[in-house]
C-alpha cells in the first residue's frame, strides 16, 4: 500500500487504528473457512462518518474494501482475495439504544450478537435469530449474509428483524433507510436489499431491530432414532400436526460421537440419529401440551426414546450439545467444509439418502446435522486438505452437494451465503435473467466495483 494512501488514513482513523505489518495482515487475512489472502491494509474505524471517509479515500484511488466483522462467516466473503483494505468493524460495538416503547434496538454494526441479546432480556424483550456463531458474530455480519440459526422455524431469518439500515456507499455518501414504524411500504425496500448483500453493494454500519417480548417459558426435548430417514420424517408429522416448535434440530450418529466424546454429556451414540426439539411461549400450560404432543407424534414415527429435560440444566445440555457440533468434528479430522445447503421439508428424507449416497461414492464420512425444520441441511464433508486426492475428492463432493439441493427443488444456502465458495453455482440456482438484473444494481451502486470484489456473482 502507497505510503501516502496510509497517512491519508491514519490521519483520519489514528495510528492505532490503522494496520499494516506483516503480522497485523496475516491475522486479518482468513475467516471461518480454509481460504486466505493477505490485505494491504487494514483500518477500524469508529463511526459511521470515518466509515465515509475510508470509502471516499479508498474510491479516489480505486482500492478494493472488504468489509470483515469477527470474520466466522463459512462462504468466504470477507477474505480479500483481491487485496486492498480490510475495513474492520469491530470497535464500532455499541448499543446506542434500547427502545422499550417501540420495542427497538439501534445498534452498531459491530455489537456481538449474544450481547444484544442478553441486553435485551434484562427488560424482558428477545432478539430472536440465533446463529451458532452467536457468541463471538456481529449483528452487520449476521445482516450482510441474512443469517439464521435454529429459531428459524419460528422466528424466521436475521432480515425479518431489520426495520432499517444505516449504509456507507460505494462513493461514501450515507444512506439510512426505514425507521422504528411496523409498516412501511414507502419506495423500494431498500433495507431487504442490502440485506444478504455480503458487503457488495454498500457497507452497513448500524441497524434498527425488531424485539419481541420474551417467551417466559420453554420445553426441550431430545429424541433418539435408529434410522436416520425416521428422523425425518419425524418432521413432517409434526408441522403437519400444526405445532410449529420453536427448533427441529437434527444431528446424525457422527455428530453425536463426536459431541459425546469431547463433552461427555450421555448422549447416545449407538443411535443413527437425534432430534433436539423445543416449543417455547407465555403460556406454561400451552408450552407443555405442545412438548407432550411432539412426544406423541415422535414415537408413532419411529423414535427410539423420547428425553424431556427436567429443568433449565438438563435443557441448557441439550443445548451445548447441539452448539458443540461444528468444533467436536475437528476430533475425526483436520479439516472439514461446512454447507448449508436447504431442500423443501417433504425432500429432506431424500435429500439425506442421497447426500449418504456421496459419501459412500467418494469414502469421505459427510456428518449431517441441521435445522430441520425449516429444511436447512449441513453435510459437512470430514478430510484432510494436505492430501490432493482428498481435496479433489472433496471439490467434486460439494457440487455434487448442491446439485442434490436444486434437484430437489431447494437452493445453495440457507444462512452462509454466497461469498466465493458457492459463486460457480449460483447461476444454475438462480438463472441467467435474475444474475443479470443483480449484475446491473451491482453496477449502479457500485460502478467501480470497489465493494468486495469476486464475491456472490459470476463473472
Amino acid at each position: 500500500m502507497d505510503i501516502k494512501i496510509i497517512a491519508e488514513m491514519e490521519k483520519l482513523i489514528g495510528k492505532a487504528g490503522v494496520l499494516s505489518s506483516e503480522e497485523d495482515l496475516a491475522v486479518y487475512s482468513y475467516d471461518g473457512t480454509f481460504e486466505e489472502h493477505t490485505p494491504d491494509l487494514v483500518v477500524l474505524p469508529e463511526s459511521t462518518e470515518q466509515v465515509s471517509q475510508v470509502v471516499k479515500i479508498a474510491a479516489k484511488y480505486r482500492i478494493p474494501i472488504v468489509t470483515r466483522g469477527m470474520a466466522s462467516g463459512l462462504a468466504a466473503a470477507s477474505v480479500p482475495f483481491s487485496g486492498g483494505i480490510v475495513l474492520c468493524l469491530t470497535r464500532m460495538n455499541h448499543i446506542l439504544e434500547i427502545d422499550l416503547e417501540n420495542r427497538v434496538a439501534h445498534v452498531e454494526a459491530g455489537v456481538v450478537t449474544a450481547d444484544l441479546q442478553t441486553a435485551v432480556e434484562k427488560h424482558g424483550l428477545f432478539y430472536p435469530p440465533d446463529p451458532s456463531s452467536i457468541r463471538h458474530s456481529t449483528i452487520g455480519g449476521n445482516i450482510a449474509c441474512n443469517a439464521g440459526g435454529p429459531r428459524c422455524l419460528k422466528y424466521g431469518v436475521t432480515g425479518d428483524y431489520v426495520l432499517g439500515l444505516t449504509v456507507v456507499l460505494a462513493d461514501g455518501q450515507i444512506l439510512k433507510t426505514g425507521g422504528k414504524v411496523i409498516k412501511d411500504v414507502v419506495g423500494y425496500d431498500l433495507a431487504a436489499l442490502f440485506t444478504g448483500s455480503e458487503g457488495t453493494l454498500g457497507i452497513i454500519t448500524e441497524a434498527l431491530l425488531r424485539l419481541t417480548a420474551k417467551p417466559k417459558f420453554a420445553r426441550t426435548a431430545l429424541v433418539e432414532y435408529d434410522d436416520l430417514a425416521d428422523a425425518s420424517r419425524t418432521v413432517n408429522a409434526i408441522l403437519s400436526a400444526g405445532i410449529v416448535p420453536a427448533t427441529m434440530e437434527l444431528m446424525d450418529q457422527t455428530a453425536i460421537e463426536c459431541i459425546e466424546k469431547a463433552m461427555q454429556l450421555g448422549l447416545p451414540v449407538e443411535r443413527a440419529a437425534v432430534l433436539l426439539i423445543e416449543t417455547d411461549g407465555s403460556d406454561e400450560e400451552m408450552v407443555n401440551r405442545e412438548i407432550e404432543s411432539i412426544a406423541e407424534i415422535c414415537k408413532k414415527t419411529g423414535a427410539q426414546y423420547v428425553k424431556v429435560a427436567n429443568d433449565e440444566t438438563d435443557r441448557v445440555n441439550l443445548w451445548k450439545a447441539r452448539r458443540s457440533v461444528s468444533p467436536a468434528l475437528a476430533r475425526l479430522s483436520p479439516n472439514k467444509l461446512g454447507e448449508d445447503i436447504t431442500v423443501p421439508i417433504q425432500a429432506i428424507p431424500e435429500a439425506v439418502r442421497r447426500l449418504k449416497e456421496i459419501s459412500a461414492k467418494y469414502g469421505l464420512p459427510i456428518v449431517i446435522f441441521g435445522h430441520a425444520g425449516d429444511g436447512n441441511l449441513h453435510p459437512n464433508i470430514l478430510f484432510d486438505k494436505r492430501d490432493p486426492q482428498q481435496w479433489a475428492k472433496v471439490e467434486k463432493m460439494v457440487e455434487e452437494e448442491f446439485y442434490v439441493a436444486l434437484a430437489l427443488g431447494g437452493t445453495l444456502s440457507g444462512e452462509h451465503g454466497v461469498g466465493k465458495l458457492k459463486r460457480p453455482y449460483i447461476e444454475k440456482a438462480l438463472g441467467s435473467v435474475s444474475i443479470g438484473i443483480q449484475k446491473g444494481i451491482k453496477q449502479v451502486l457500485d460502478p467501480l466495483n470497489i465493494l468486495n470484489p469476486g464475491k456472490v456473482l459470476p463473472d
